[in-house]
């Protein structure tokens, strides 16, 4: 799974790019996805690159973001585990959760959110490492 987290704010965005972060459900700053890793994911987030910060996240950390953050549906309790292993396969409405995922500022701050021609900051594609900032923000 890819956790997508929106970290720039609302000023000055292209309507195009405001379109694609309401549609992904990242409306406002520091609200967090979780989408599969398909073509149609990466085209999105190829879109939207230089507002949010993506990466692949771990299935323990998509267990403890689930547990800590993730909220169900008209206010119902979460098993965190169930949800984990079957998010994969089921979309977060068909487990009885909601689609995002509110998360705090990261603890120690953001680096940068300006893209360097040299990768610097915290905007685009993380890789793996998306899960400590994840885990910053829980």
């Amino acid at each position: 799974m890819i956790i997508a987290i929106r970290i720039a704010g609302t000023v000055e965005i292209e309507s195009k790019v405001e379109m694609t972060l309401s549609r992904l459900r990242m409306r406002k700053k520091y609200s967090a996805v979780l989408l599969k890793n398909n073509p149609e994911s990466l085209e999105l987030l190829r879109k939207v690159r230089d507002f949010v910060a993506f990466g692949v996240l771990s299935e323990a950390d998509i267990e403890d973001l689930i547990s800590k953050r993730g909220k169900g549906i008209g206010g119902k309790k979460l098993d965190a585990k169930k949800i984990a292993s079957e998010i994969s396969k089921k979309s977060a409405e068909d487990l009885g959760m909601k689609p995002f995922f509110r998360l705090h500022p990261p603890r120690g701050g953001i680096d940068s959110k300006v893209h360097f021609p040299i990768r610097h900051g915290v905007l685009g594609n993380h890789g793996d490492k998306i899960n400590l900032l994840m885990r910053r923000m829980l």
